[in-house]
């Protein structure tokens, strides 16, 4: 235990507990959001309509047995107008639940609603953010081992060698294996299911594929940046650690503000008209018939664990800097 309270043993055991967390973060479940109504019952929706917001998509989190798919369809073809050929979506859907499936989609639930009301597919949302976000954590790991390092010369060559790594790590995957062009057919795919417009949707394919580019050539200069700095400013290498433990903050401000948009850009599609609102970001809401709840999940605990591990650590950098026991 007193080893412990030594710094160079201290910072690099919590600078480690974090980047554990933070990789296991990476996929787990961050944020759920659950959907209930009086004509949902939960014979059929135990969890509501239920989905789970990971970095890098976002994933059903319903767990309705097979019993309740037939009631499900009910509900959709009742309580949705699927009959009306106008939504073929909610026709779709109610065509996997009656299939009695093991469980029920509920992402695709979800978006059958959002589509009612003139909301753009779920999918569609952070088309940048989510398929980059592993090069991302990739960095923030880059960053981490470099902080953990009192020394400025290993420190330097690991983030050198760690960054290069993600970068071409970035390359390959993107272009060479040629998934940023599978992801940007996919987003076109997944607009297309609610939204006609060919060229539209042409238009917004060609955006996601020049903003993620962009993303990609940025995220290079920003870690050629990093170097550069950490060589030459001492106190810069706290933030090789407050970055990464301020990732709780982004996901908010990244998960409000898409929420912002999507309640902000409907189209005259939806068969009721919904005048622009901000959905729930945590807590419980009211939209039309449907109760909203919005919480964090237990990804969000690992999260707040690297902030927990790093606090600490960076306060004790910062005693190392300023004692001139540290590089």
């Amino acid at each position: 235990m007193n080893a412990l309270k030594k710094p160079e043993t201290a910072i690099p055991l919590l600078t480690f507990v974090a980047l554990v967390a933070m990789v296991i973060a990476y996929f787990a479940p961050i944020w759920w959001v659950s959907l209930t109504a009086p004509n949902y019952p939960p014979d059929a929706f135990p969890d509501g309509i239920r989905i789970h917001f990971h970095f890098d998509g976002v994933y059903n989190g319903c767990s309705a047995a097979s019993k309740g798919s037939k009631m499900a369809g009910e509900i959709i073809q009742k309580d949705l107008g699927a009959e009306d050929e106008r939504y073929n979506p909610i026709l779709d859907a109610k065509k996997d639940v009656d299939k009695g499936a093991e469980g029920l989609d509920c992402v695709h639930e979800m978006n059958t609603i959002n589509h009612y009301v003139g909301m753009f597919p779920i999918a569609t949302g952070a088309p940048v953010e989510k398929p980059l976000a592993k090069f991302f954590f990739g960095f923030f790991a880059v960053m981490l081992a470099g902080f953990a390092l009192a020394k400025q010369k290993p420190r330097l060559l690991v983030m050198s060698a760690g960054f290069a790594a993600v970068a071409v790590w970035m390359v390959v995957d993107q272009f060479m294996l040629g998934h940023l062009a599978t992801h940007v057919a996919a987003y076109k795919q997944e607009a297309g299911t609610f939204f006609k417009d060919a060229t539209m949707i042409e238009s917004w394919g060609g955006n996601v594929e020049l903003y993620s580019k962009v993303a990609v050539v940025g995220l290079m200069v920003v870690m050629a940046v990093v170097v550069l700095l950490t060589w030459k400013i001492k106190q810069f290498q706290l933030l090789l650690a407050l970055v990464p433990a301020l990732l709780p903050v982004f996901f908010v401000i990244t998960y409000a503000g898409w929420l912002w948009f999507f309640g902000h850009n409907m189209h005259p599609w939806g068969a009721f008209t919904v005048k622009p609102f901000m959905p729930t970001v945590f807590g419980e809401g009211k939209v039309a018939q449907f109760s909203t709840f919005s919480y964090p999940y237990w990804g969000y605990g690992l999260l707040m664990l690297m902030f927990i591990s790093l606090v600490p650590a960076i306060l004790m950098r910062r005693k190392q800097l300023r004692e001139g026991t540290a590089e």
